[in-house]
């Protein structure tokens, strides 16, 4: 495999990933990546907008607990309403109202969590958007990245098969080869200097496929950043750290940003920056807060339990989000979460983006003061660490 991009096209001016210091004792860095819409501190977890919206949030909402970069979904926004009319209307920030860096996933997870829905090809995939009234749509490489450049996102990722867990290692091995090829299309057509194209390192449990899909990435060209994917998609969490520690901490480029795909739960965040992940994106943290559940210093708590009836605490009374510093009960949570009221879910998920916000905020100084072995240890020592 060849680099067959143009090579006057080059969006080294709009990104760089600058490593500002590595903890002594774990594989932890912390560093900055610098794209068009602003520099981002690593590590770093992105809010999840996956219909140009972080559900319950205000743009000015999300600067105020400090999001730095958020993510939003090709898939959903390629179908309504269509990645034509939001370049017409001055592209995905003037679209959401964001003037921060964006992250496109590509929207092979969502497809191939359509079920039987979806025929795959060495040329694409082809689906019935079941989800949208049963239209049928193929999508090539080409096509992806057609649509990723008319979203105009800061970072966008290629177009990947995601095997589920558990899958048969003929089936991940074949996603591993599909995943490859697409890449290499993906880097072919993609052209547009202000957007970084991340590749993405698939092969499921299996160390040597995951080897086999970086190496084959790092054939086709030189990517500003890496996600990987295929994670957090059945396994439990020791099952992950089995083969994604050795990756990210051994074999992994040292000098570029490194994505862990879709994980959210405080302590996996804790364990992921220790072994070298800069960047994590999930919906946990506002999709829970629906549910009436919030994270904090004394684990997860269920804020539609009883005993939360007349406590007049804070959600967390070591949080310092606008909800907890804000005055806002326990009690008063509880009852909205109890009726339903939209408030409630909005006073969540506020909280719990902070609240992951804030544990990369310091998780960072931790890292920059050569401590980060030590927070690692008071975290699972902390009740704190009972989040799921």
């Amino acid at each position: 495999m060849t680099d067959t991009r143009n090579a006057a096209l080059d969006a080294s001016r709009w990104f760089s990933y600058d490593i500002v210091a590595e903890d002594p004792t774990t594989h932890a860095r912390a560093g900055v990546l610098h794209t068009p819409h602003g520099d981002v501190p690593t590590p770093i977890f992105m809010p999840v907008g996956t219909k140009a919206t972080v559900k319950g949030m205000l743009p000015s909402s999300l600067h105020q607990i400090g999001t730095k970069i958020l993510l939003a979904n090709t898939y959903h926004l390629s179908m309504r309403p269509g990645a034509e009319l939001i370049a017409d209307l001055g592209g995905l920030h003037e679209f959401m109202r964001w003037d921060g860096p964006i992250l496109t996933d590509s929207g092979g997870f969502q497809v191939f969590s359509l079920g039987e829905h979806f025929k795959l090809s060495d040329d694409g995939v082809t689906f019935h958007a079941v989800d949208y009234g049963g239209e049928v749509v193929r999508w090539t490489p080409e096509e992806n990245m057609r649509i990723a450049q008319l979203l105009g996102a800061d970072i966008a990722m290629q177009l990947d098969q995601c095997p589920g867990y558990p899958s048969p290692r003929s089936f991940v091995e074949r996603a591993v080869e599909l995943s490859s090829m697409w890449a290499e299309r993906c880097w072919a057509a993609h052209y547009r200097e202000d957007q970084a194209l991340f590749g993405i390192v698939q092969g499921g449990m299996h160390m040597d496929l995951r080897l086999r899909s970086l190496a084959q990435l790092e054939s086709i060209g030189d990517f500003p950043g890496y996600g990987i994917g295929g994670y957090s998609v059945g396994e439990d969490h020791e099952t992950m750290f089995e083969t994604l520690v050795p990756l990210v901490s051994e074999h992994m480029p040292k000098r570029k940003p490194r994505y862990l795909m879709g994980v959210g739960n405080p302590t996996t965040l804790v364990r992921g920056v220790a072994c070298g992940i800069d960047m994590f994106d999930c919906v946990l943290p506002t999709r829970t807060a629906r549910m009436g559940t919030a994270f904090s210093s004394e684990g997860r708590l269920n804020l539609k339990n009883a005993r939360f009836s007349r406590d007049e605490g804070p959600i967390d009374d070591q949080c310092g989000c606008p909800v907890c510093a804000g005055g806002y009960t326990r009690a008063y949570v509880h009852h909205l979460v109890r009726q339903r009221e939209m408030l409630g879910a909005i006073l969540l998920s506020t909280h719990n983006l902070h609240y992951l916000l804030d544990l990369m905020r310091r998780a960072r100084v931790a890292i920059v003061s050569g401590t980060y072995g030590d927070f690692v240890r008071a975290w699972n020592d902390s009740p704190a660490a009972n989040d799921f």
